[in-house]
C-alpha cells in the first residue's frame, strides 16, 4: 500500500523539481559529462529558481521527518507522551519504509559498483556514499561504456534516486577559486550538517550552524 499512498506526493513533487531543474539548464536527458557541466553553477543561474529548487527539497525532508516527529523541548520527560504522537501525520511506519527502500536500493548499487570495480566506498550515510577517486570528476570512477552506466549501479542524473556530485563538487571547485582553507572548512561543515548531523532532515531540524573550531585527532581506516 506504500506506492499508491504516496504516489501523487511523490510525482508532484518529482515534476516541480525536475520542471525547477530544466529552467535552471539541467535537463534529465543529458550525457554524463554534459549533466556535471550543467551542474556546475546551476544556482547562481537564477537565484529565485534555486530557492525554489530548495523549498522542493526541503518539501521532501521535513514531508518525512513529520512522520516521526521527535519531542521538541515543552517540558517533555522520558517514558512521557509528546505532541506528534496525536498528531494525523504521525506514521512512523511508512517513513520506515520509504526509507528502507531508499537504503537497500542504496546498498544494492553498492555491492553491483564494488563486483565490477573492486571499489568500495570509504563512508557511507543515509543518502550519501564517498569514494576515493584519482581525480575530482565521478567519471573518474563511475564505469561508464559508450555513454552507457553500469547496470543496476550507479547512474549520474537529476531524477530521484540518480547520483549528483554534490559537496565533493562544491569543495573542488572553492579550492579552484582559490577559497583559503577556513572557507573549505565551512564548506565540509555543511555537509556534515546537513548529511550526518540532520541525516537529510530527518533529525536536528533546529540546527542552525555547525562550524570547526579545530581538528584534535582524524583517523581513517582502509
Amino acid at each position: 500500500m506504500l506506492a499508491p499512498l504516496l504516489d501523487g506526493w511523490y510525482q508532484r513533487l518529482r515534476d516541480a523539481y525536475l520542471t525547477t531543474m530544466a529552467d535552471l539548464g539541467v535537463h534529465a536527458d543529458r550525457q554524463p559529462a554534459d549533466f556535471l557541466t550543467a551542474m556546475d553553477g546551476y544556482e547562481e543561474r537564477d537565484p529565485e529558481l534555486a530557492i525554489v529548487v530548495s523549498a522542493v527539497k526541503a518539501t521532501v525532508k521535513g514531508g518525512l521527518g513529520k512522520l516521526r516527529e521527535r519531542p521538541r523541548g515543552e517540558g517533555w520527560k522520558p517514558g512521557q507522551p509528546w505532541r506528534a504522537l496525536s498528531r494525523p501525520t504521525w506514521r512512523s511506519g511508512i517513513r520506515a519504509a520509504v526509507i528502507s527502500r531508499t537504503r537497500i536500493n542504496l546498498h544494492r548499487k553498492m555491492v553491483k559498483h564494488a563486483a565490477f570495480t573492486g571499489q568500495y566506498p570509504v563512508a557511507v550515510l543515509s543518502d550519501c556514499v564517498v569514494y576515493a577517486a584519482d581525480g575530482t570528476s565521478p567519471l573518474d570512477f563511475l564505469p561508464y561504456r559508450d555513454g552507457k552506466p553500469l547496470p543496476g549501479g550507479f547512474k549520474l542524473g537529476i531524477n530521484p534516486g540518480l547520483v549528483k556530485h554534490i559537496y565533493a563538487a562544491r569543495l573542488f571547485d572553492a579550492q579552484d577559486a582559490g577559497a583559503n582553507e577556513r572557507e573549505l572548512q565551512q564548506i565540509a561543515a555543511d555537509a556534515l550538517k546537513e548529511v550526518y548531523f540532520q541525516d537529510g532532515g530527518r533529525r536536528a531540524g533546529s540546527l542552525e550552524e555547525v562550524r570547526f573550531t579545530d581538528i584534535e585527532h582524524l583517523e581513517f581506516d582502509f
